[in-house]
C-alpha cells in the first residue's frame, strides 16, 4: 500500500466525520464544503451529482490541504479517473462497482463502495476496499455493525445515511470507523444558510470529541 493511500485513510479516520455535499451548482458545493471546513469537518465527499463536481473537488483540494476531499456517487470508472485527476483523496460509490475498485486500486486510491448486505460487503473487502460504506445505514441501523464485525472483525465500515447528532454516539459505540452525514449537517446550505452549516459542524465535532475522550 502507497504512503499517499495510507495518509488518505488516516485522514477519514481521523476526520471522523464526513460531510456528504450535494448542490445544484458548482458555487453552492464549494460555499457549503468550506462552511463545514470552517466548522472543524475535515472530511468532505464532494458528490458527482454536483456539475462539474471534478473541478470543485480541485479547487478544494489546492485550497484546504489539511482536509481529506473525496469524491461521492460516483457510478463509472471514468467518473472515478477524472476525480482522480482532480485530487481526489478517496472514492466513495452508493454501490460496489469491481471496475471502480480496480481503478482505484491501481492508482493507490482508498474506494468506500456502498454495502447493504454481507455479501456486498465481502466482494468490497476482496476486491481492496479499506473501509466499507454502510449505506442506507438508516435502514441498516447501528446494530448491523455489531452483527456484521462478528463474522468480518476485519471489517472497517462507515455508515451513511440517516446519520445525525442523536444517533452518533450510537454508530462508533456500534464500531463505526467514521460516519458519513449529508442532510442533518449540511441541508441548510441548500437555502444558502452557510453560517447555519458552520454552526451544526461544530456540533458534530464538539460530540464526535466527546464520543472519542469516553
Amino acid at each position: 500500500m502507497s504512503m499517499d493511500r495510507l495518509n488518505s485513510l488516516k485522514k477519514i479516520v481521523d476526520a471522523g466525520i464526513i460531510a456528504v455535499v450535494r448542490a445544484d451548482t458548482p458555487e453552492k458545493a464549494e460555499a457549503i464544503s468550506k462552511a463545514a471546513i470552517k466548522g472543524g469537518v475535515t472530511g468532505i465527499e464532494l458528490t458527482f451529482t454536483v456539475p462539474h463536481a471534478d473541478q470543485v473537488i480541485g479547487r478544494l483540494t489546492a485550497e484546504l490541504p489539511n482536509g481529506v476531499i473525496g469524491a461521492g456517487t460516483v457510478l463509472d470508472a471514468t467518473s472515478a479517473r477524472l476525480a482522480i485527476m482532480a485530487g481526489a483523496g478517496y472514492i466513495v460509490s452508493p454501490t460496489f462497482d469491481a471496475a471502480i475498485a480496480k481503478l482505484c486500486n491501481l492508482y493507490q486510491i482508498p474506494y468506500l463502495p456502498g454495502c447493504s448486505t454481507m455479501t456486498e460487503m465481502q466482494r468490497a473487502i476482496e476486491a481492496g476496499s479499506d473501509i466499507v460504506k454502510l449505506f442506507p445505514a438508516s435502514v441498516a441501523g447501528p446494530s448491523m455493525i455489531k452483527a456484521v464485525k462478528a463474522p468480518f472483525p476485519q471489517l472497517n465500515i462507515m455508515p451513511t445515511g440517516g446519520v445525525s447528532l442523536d444517533n452518533l454516539d450510537q454508530w462508533f459505540a456500534a464500531g463505526a470507523v467514521c460516519v458519513g452525514a449529508g442532510g442533518n449537517l449540511v441541508g441548510p446550505g441548500a437555502t444558502g444558510d452557510y453560517d447555519q452549516v458552520t454552526e451544526n459542524a461544530k456540533k458534530y465535532i464538539k460530540k464526535l470529541n466527546e464520543i472519542r475522550s469516553n
